[in-house]
């Protein structure tokens, strides 16, 4: 199993995302995936990362603050034109980056409609042929209501949908075991359905977004040794939040009987 670190949320100790790649490296990550980097230049984020000699795994698309909320247009109608800016943007960073995961989130909707899922669609038909000719792959989240309310896309069965239909190795479904205990559930099951649709997997534990072994719903030594016995071989992101020290909350690792 490898453990890449999430620098959005991940060593809170420093403030910003570009500090934060030394600090991943300094705990013994090889590896790292981040939100996008709101702020920083494609310069600045690129030496951060080639200083640390760290790997990015994954990026989310450009969709502006997400500490307000703002969290992507790709299944906003009439906002075609911006998706494809932004998305324009990111495949940049992600290229300089040398990441080969982009997460296209799918934005906040107050009463979605048929026409917003046909928005949806065409913005990810448009993503694929453009990430195609770049050898990166889209990804799509399910998200649960309690940590994002009115995120479009919270639901395993129309996430596959769409991966089915557009029926390209450049469109896969991110799957985060936080999201899907308190979206579904039936975690063994579910991780064995949605195996053959999968590009990136993530973990943090119920409720809280804590360290894997933490107090709370999820029995993580079961869960990623049911990943790796399924066939899952990729990067598993540790997208939680450190109680204290990001880098003493590490002991989980070992105890699971991992290393880094």
């Amino acid at each position: 199993m490898k453990f890449c670190a999430n620098l959005s949320f991940m060593f809170a100790e420093a403030s910003s995302i570009w500090e934060r790649y030394a600090l991943a490296k300094d705990a013994g990550f090889k590896a790292v995936e981040s939100g996008f980097p709101l702020g920083f230049s494609l310069e600045q984020v690129r030496n951060a990362k080639q200083s640390a000699g760290l790997q990015q795994i994954a990026i989310n698309l450009k969709t502006g603050d997400t500490t307000k909320g703002e969290v992507g247009v790709t299944s906003v109608p009439g906002k075609e034109d911006e998706f494809k800016t932004n998305l324009n943007t990111t495949i940049e960073y992600a290229k300089a980056l040398d990441a080969k995961k982009i997460h296209i989130m799918a934005g906040k909707v107050e009463n979605p409609t048929p026409k917003h899922w046909e928005t949806f669609e065409k913005n990810l038909l448009y993503a694929v042929d453009v990430l195609k000719g770049e050898n990166i792959q889209g990804l799509i989240e399910p998200i649960n209501q309690y940590s994002m309310p009115k995120y479009f896309l919270s639901d395993y069965g129309r996430a596959v949908d769409i991966i089915k239909r557009i029926d390209s190795p450049n469109l896969r479904l991110m799957l985060d075991i936080f999201h899907l205990q308190q979206i579904a559930g039936d975690i063994t099951h579910n991780i064995t359905k949605l195996l053959p649709y999968i590009g990136h997997v993530q973990i943090a534990q119920v409720p809280n977004r804590n360290e894997p072994d933490t107090p709370g719903e999820i029995n993580y030594k079961y869960v990623l040794e049911h990943l790796a016995k399924s066939g899952y071989d990729e990067w598993v992101g540790l997208e939680y939040k450190a109680i204290g020290n990001t880098k003493d909350g590490l002991t989980w690792i070992n105890n699971y009987g991992y290393s880094l």
